[in-house]
């Protein structure tokens, strides 16, 4: 592929509901612009983007794929990014390396959530954006209802570019409303037709409100709207960049994937429409200087770039996808990484058409490309050089709440599975592996259910080793309500030395749930001898690791040592230790133990008509509401909800809310749990103790 300037490169993420048709469009794409031979299929698994081997095999999209097409002079960097909710920090990431969007909606389908999440990314990132209609060929997909739709949410710059022209209830051809001509499609060819009779009054209303968009961009063209005069071609098409640009209008267009119709006129309208990097700003900070850098893509500037996303395959290797944010980054430059303190030599740059990478003399200011086996680079990492030391923020990505436990089915693979879930998160942001140490567990975060199955999959199928995947240990705690006072005599005879330790102990409730346990004594007349205090406290050491009541840790415990007896010969640290150990089991037991449950604090939000569903539920889950808050035409909903209510909440909240809700929660505290879960977590045990089995 040649080298692009800034000025001849467009940058567009494919947004939309899973399965509406991003990858079909792209396929079309790539093409129509002789990038493939022949179009792939989903259903085939042989598309450009798709080409992960689980996504092939669920037929969806995973990660994020950049599939450079050249156009009329231009390159055009298509990110094709996933539908699915549980993908979403690749869209994150995607989106944070656009300077446009298409926002993909099915004709058949209509506007779904996903279609409503794609607005709300491109408002967050400020992107201009087209929304554009596909599978147009099937019977009953509707070009207008999408438009009515879509203007009803989000109002009148909603602005229809192509109008569709239908016959026999075919979809044939479309009407170009700047121009106000027909077009039919025979075979590849597109050949001009009449504008049937049908369509003349919605061309008519689709070109007032154009025309109104126009006369808005300057006083000159407002008074000449006024005066009754009309516009010409090319200042339409100047005002309408400018409009598009801004974001004050958003084109609509149509077309069909499968059949390659409306993907010449699309790729054509990206090239006239929207913005090169060039018309966009980004600064970071010289850390040399400690001032702001201001890039903004200028290919003057000291060069720098920022990896927005990483590839890691066991199957083609690893590649850091960098966007350049000012310079010129060629082969053989000595870059330098600030986050990891690490100068490194790019040996080649690439750019990746889905999983082919083609080497590449030179990046300029604005354009997407790779650099394969960076070894200590990251994803969100700034790339610059040593004289010129840039930073730039970090894309802000979504963080995972759904976890999982789980265990290597191998224990040879322990090694092998910590290594590859490393790798695998180095490509995917909201992948994190939690030690729980506490509970001797593992844990897998992830962005919901399907996604932890993936992981899970991927692990099998690429790196393979295999993980079950179980409902995590909740991080229960133990302590006592009242006061015990116990006395517990370690004697043990054998040939030999015996063992004698003799203990009498008070335990009590201090409150404070952020400490163990306190040690005192209070022993006098030498009844038992200070040498063997640190024993006896290593003795609750032990103990409060494991509380007698569930086998939780314990918490706040206040013990002390009172008076005790000692054998000259017998006695040892290891005797007062068991006696300790001992005691502490019949104390505590003694003083009204109880369990403790964390308590999360829970953060809702979901559109008001969702709202008596989601308290309901929280309610079930014995959370607690604690009120709502309106915040940007939805309500979050605040409550407090113990750990164990939040096991599959994200899929039981998508559900209720059509996919359209979203929650966080952070822990908040400890209470004491209910009766029956207390009776439930202690029978658990004494199962397990039964079973000889002692997690």
């Amino acid at each position: 592929m040649n080298v692009y300037t800034t000025d001849k490169i467009r940058n567009v993420v494919l947004l939309g509901h899973g399965g509406c048709g991003k990858t079909s469009l792209v396929e079309a794409m790539a093409y129509l612009s002789g990038i493939t031979s022949r179009m792939g299929k989903v259903s085939d698994g042989n598309t450009v983007s798709d080409f992960g081997k689980e996504e092939q095999k669920r037929q969806i999209s995973i990660s994020t794929s950049v599939v450079p097409i050249e156009w009329e002079g231009v390159k055009i960097n298509i990110l094709d990014t996933p539908g699915f909710f549980d993908f979403v920090g690749e869209v994150e990431e995607a989106v944070s390396a656009a300077d446009a969007a298409i926002i993909v909606v099915s004709g058949k389908a209509g506007v779904e959530v996903g279609t409503e999440k794609a607005w709300e990314l491109c408002e967050k990132y400020k992107l201009p954006r087209f929304i554009f209609v596909t599978d147009m060929d099937v019977d009953n997909a509707s070009f207008r209802q999408v438009v009515e739709d879509m203007t009803a949410s989000y109002g009148k710059k909603m602005a229809p570019f192509h109008l569709p022209i239908r016959e026999n209830e075919k979809f044939v051809g479309y009407v170009n409303v700047i121009a106000e001509t027909g077009h039919r499609w025979q075979g590849k060819e597109v050949v001009d037709c009449e504008v049937p009779e049908y369509s003349k009054a919605n061309l008519q209303l689709c070109r007032d409100t154009l025309m109104e968009a126009v006369a808005e961009t300057s006083e000159e063209f407002m008074e000449r709207y006024f005066g009754g005069e009309t516009f010409s071609e090319a200042e339409i098409r100047a005002a309408m960049r400018t409009n598009v640009i801004d974001g004050t209008i958003v084109p609509m267009t149509m077309g069909s994937s499968l059949l390659c119709q409306g993907i010449y006129t699309l790729l054509d309208d990206i090239v006239k429409y929207m913005p090169s990097p060039e018309n966009k700003e980004i600064a970071g900070i010289n850390l040399k200087t400690n001032e702001i850098f201001q890039a903004n893509f200028d290919f003057a500037k000291a060069k720098s770039a920022y990896i927005f996303k990483t590839i890691v395959d066991p199957f083609i290797g690893k590649y850091s996808l960098v966007k350049v944010c000012s310079g010129v980054l060629k082969a053989d430059d000595m870059i330098y990484n600030s986050d990891k303190d690490i100068e490194e030599k790019v040996s080649k740059l690439y750019i990746l058409q889905g999983s082919k990478p083609s080497e590449i003399k030179e990046l300029h200011a604005g354009d997407i490309g790779a650099i394969a086996k960076l070894t200590a680079a990251r994803t969100g990492d700034t790339l610059s050089t040593k004289a010129t030391t840039i930073k730039y923020g970090k894309t802000e990505i979504s963080t995972p709440y759904t976890y999982m436990r789980y265990r290597a089915k191998n224990k040879g693979d322990i090694d092998k599975i910590s290594q590859s879930l490393q790798k695998m998160a180095h490509e995917d942001q909201t992948l994190k592996v939690v030690n729980d140490a506490e509970n001797r567990q593992t844990l897998l975060y992830g962005m919901g259910d399907l996604h932890l199955d993936v992981i899970a999959s991927r692990l099998k199928n690429e790196y393979k080793v295999e993980v079950e995947l179980t409902q995590p240990k909740v991080a229960f705690r133990e302590t006592i309500k009242k006061n015990s006072d116990v006395e517990y005599k370690y004697k043990k005879q054998s040939g030999g030395h015996g063992q004698y330790g003799h203990v009498k102990m008070r335990f009590s409730p201090i409150g404070e749930l952020d400490k163990a346990y306190e040690f005192g004594q209070e022993v006098v007349g030498g009844a038992v001898p200070k040498n063997f205090f640190p024993a006896v406290e290593k003795g609750l050491q032990e103990s409060v690791l494991k509380g007698p009541l569930a086998a939780y840790p314990v918490v706040g415990v206040k013990a002390v040592l009172y008076d005790g007896s000692y054998h000259p010969v017998d006695s040892s640290e290891m005797a007062f230790k068991m006696a300790t150990i001992q005691a502490f089991k019949k104390g505590f037991m003694d003083a009204h133990p109880v369990l403790l449950e964390p308590i999360a604090s829970l953060k809702v939000t979901v559109p008001d008509a969702y709202t008596g569903d989601v308290m309901g539920d929280l309610n079930k889950r014995r959370g607690r509401v604690l009120g709502m808050n309106p915040v940007g035409g939805k309500q979050v909903i605040e409550a407090d909800i113990p750990m164990t209510g939040l096991f599959g909440y994200c899929t039981d909240l998508r559900s209720m809310t059509g996919g359209r809700g979203t929650y966080s929660y952070e822990f908040a505290r400890y209470e004491q749990a209910p009766g029956d879960v207390q009776e439930k977590e202690v029978a658990a045990r004494a199962a397990k103790v039964a079973e000889g089995s002692d997690e």
